[in-house]
C-alpha cells in the first residue's frame, strides 16, 4: 500500500513539473512576441518622424532682377573718357599720342559686357559699336597720316554722338562744330570744356568751330 502510495505521488508530481514548463514556454513566448512588436513599433514612428521632418524648399532668386539692375546702371563713360583723350591729341597735332588714344578706345570698346546694356538696346548699341571700333583702330594704325587720323574722328563723332543719344551722360559735354572739314560738309565734335579747339585743323585753325549743343550729365 505503502508503494503505490509512492507510485500515485510521483505521477502527480511529475504532472505538475509537465504542466509548469508548458506555461513557463507559453509565458516566454508572449514575452518575446511583445518585444518583437515592441521593436518594430520604432519603425512606424520613425517614417512618420520623416514625413514630418523634411526642409520646406525654399525660393532662391533667379537672377532676372539682378541683372536687370546692372543693365540699368551701364554707363558710357569710359568710351566717353577715351574718346576725349584721342580729341585732345589731335588738337595738339600728335599723331602718335592720337594712335595711342585709338588703340586704348578699342580696348574700352571690346571689353564692354553686352549683358550690362539694357536688352531693347542690344541692336543699336552693337551697330554704333562696331562701327566706333572701325575708326578707332584705323586711328590707331595711322601714325605718320594725321589727316586720315582726323577723318576717322569725325565719323567717332557720330558715333559718340548717337551713344550719347541712346543712354544719355553721366558729365557735362559741348557738342561743338567745324563747318570748314570734310570739304566744307562740317564736322562735329565733343569736348568737356566750352571753349572751342578745334580737332580737325589744331594749330592752324584752333578756334575755328562753335558750340551747337551743351548736353548735361545725368
Amino acid at each position: 500500500m505503502k508503494n503505490v502510495r509512492l507510485s500515485i505521488m510521483a505521477v502527480i508530481m511529475a504532472f505538475i513539473t509537465v504542466s509548469c514548463n508548458q506555461a513557463s514556454n507559453k509565458n516566454e513566448q508572449s514575452s518575446n512576441d511583445t518585444t518583437v512588436v515592441s521593436q518594430e513599433h520604432p519603425a512606424s514612428h520613425s517614417k512618420k518622424n520623416d514625413t514630418v521632418a523634411v526642409p520646406a524648399v525654399s525660393e532662391t532668386p533667379n537672377g532676372q532682377d539682378a541683372a536687370k539692375e546692372e543693365a540699368k546702371n551701364f554707363s558710357i563713360a569710359p568710351i566717353v573718357t577715351d574718346y576725349l583723350s584721342l580729341k585732345n591729341a589731335l588738337v595738339s597735332d600728335d599723331d602718335k599720342a592720337a594712335a595711342s588714344a585709338g588703340k586704348k578706345l578699342l580696348a574700352t570698346l571690346n571689353k564692354v559686357d553686352m549683358k550690362t546694356i539694357p536688352a531693347d538696346k542690344h541692336k543699336k548699341y552693337m551697330d554704333i559699336a562696331d562701327d566706333a571700333k572701325e575708326h578707332a583702330e584705323h586711328i590707331g594704325e595711322n601714325v605718320g597720316n594725321i589727316h586720315h587720323q582726323r577723318e576717322h574722328l569725325a565719323s567717332l563723332g557720330e558715333d559718340l554722338k548717337d551713344l550719347i543719344d541712346l543712354f544719355g551722360t553721366s558729365q557735362t559735354l559741348y557738342q561743338d562744330h567745324c563747318p570748314m572739314f570734310n570739304d566744307g560738309k562740317g564736322a562735329v565734335w565733343f569736348s568737356a570744356n566750352k571753349e572751342i579747339k578745334n580737332p580737325y585743323y589744331g594749330a592752324e585753325m584752333l578756334t575755328c568751330g562753335k558750340v551747337e549743343k551743351t548736353i548735361n550729365g545725368k
